[in-house]
């Protein structure tokens, strides 16, 4: 934790130059629900002078190792949001997708979460795992809306390289059809969809922080930081971050690049893009696309009808 404090009272430094408060915190990474919570409180006490008073407090945890004395330790100190990693209610595809916890264990920590008072409750699941069904995923979906949550992230599987799974590409299963189901199915219990894989009667402004390109600091290993049109990247190496913690690489993004990244992440969310952010040219590829209704114009403002063609939408704004 030395290490972690060292960068993050040097990020903090950079970030204070700005005259901004910390909007959002948010604890995530490896598994944070494995750290007692003693070990956070000389973080939060470094935090405390910069967070605004109502700021969102996140933390993410496994099911298996949210006991009930860890939630009870991370309230006290403040965090008033957690993300349950819960990829599944169904005990044979959580063995598949090797998580360590049990439907029931996943069901008892957000229940007692919300028991002791934590505002906002949020949980992720995962879809187009080999073997899914529109039954199994409709099974999750229940099971979800049965618990005391305003959130749910839902992510199609992807394989990342030096993963286990990269060994195993097949798990992955290819069925645009159920990226929908699974979109319908959470809009039909009342949640919103905001992001492509994202739902809510509260949207989390920590993720809206990101994809509207908000400065953030990012302390630990591999942590990223943003600032105007600069990332920040520390090792990714846990024990070279250790030995040391501000070996930092810098990139700097052109303005092209910032636009680019506005694009992409204004269209797959209900954030839009400002019209005038945009070169004429792009404009005018908008404008078309909202005479086809692809898009639609409202406010000042462009906004996509279907998160899951933003990719392809916002290809064919960008063309050279």
């Amino acid at each position: 934790m030395d290490a972690l404090h060292t960068h993050l009272s040097f990020e903090l430094k950079r970030f204070h130059a700005t005259k901004q408060s910390i909007e959002t915190l948010f604890i995530g990474g490896g598994t944070p629900s494995t750290i007692a919570p003693a070990l956070y409180k000389p973080i939060f006490e470094l935090l405390a002078p910069y967070l605004k008073i109502d700021a969102e407090i996140t933390t993410e945890a496994n099911p298996n190792s949210a006991s009930k004395e860890w939630l009870e330790g991370m309230r006290a100190l403040g965090v008033n949001r957690i993300s349950f990693g819960v990829q599944s209610f169904d005990s044979t595809k959580l063995k598949a997708l090797n998580r360590s916890h049990s439907p029931i264990q996943a069901i008892d920590a957000i229940s007692y979460a919300y028991s002791i008072g934590f505002e906002h409750l949020s949980l992720d699941i995962i879809y187009n795992f080999q073997g899914d069904t529109k039954a199994l995923l409709k099974s999750d979906i229940n099971q979800a809306f049965a618990l005391p949550i305003d959130h749910i992230s839902a992510y199609e599987l992807t394989i990342e390289e030096s993963t286990p799974f990269a060994k195993t590409p097949e798990v992955r299963q290819e069925n645009e059809s159920l990226a929908l189901f699974v979109a319908n199915s959470i809009e039909k219990r009342g949640f919103t969809q905001y992001e492509i894989s994202n739902f809510g009667t509260y949207q989390s402004r920590h993720n809206q922080g990101y994809w509207r390109l908000k400065n953030y600091i990012g302390a630990g290993a591999g942590a990223v930081g943003f600032l105007e049109n600069t990332r920040f990247y520390p090792t990714t190496n846990i024990d070279t971050f250790i030995q040391s913690p501000l070996t930092i690489t810098q990139e700097k993004l052109t303005p092209n690049e910032l636009l680019t990244e506005k694009i992409f992440l204004g269209l797959r969310s209900t954030i839009g893009i400002a019209k005038e952010s945009l070169p004429k040219e792009i404009q005018e590829r908008c404008d078309f696309l909202v005479q086809e209704e692809k898009l639609f114009f409202e406010n000042n403002f462009y906004y996509n009808k279907n998160f899951f063609l933003a990719d392809e939408i916002a290809l064919f704004i960008l063309q050279e």
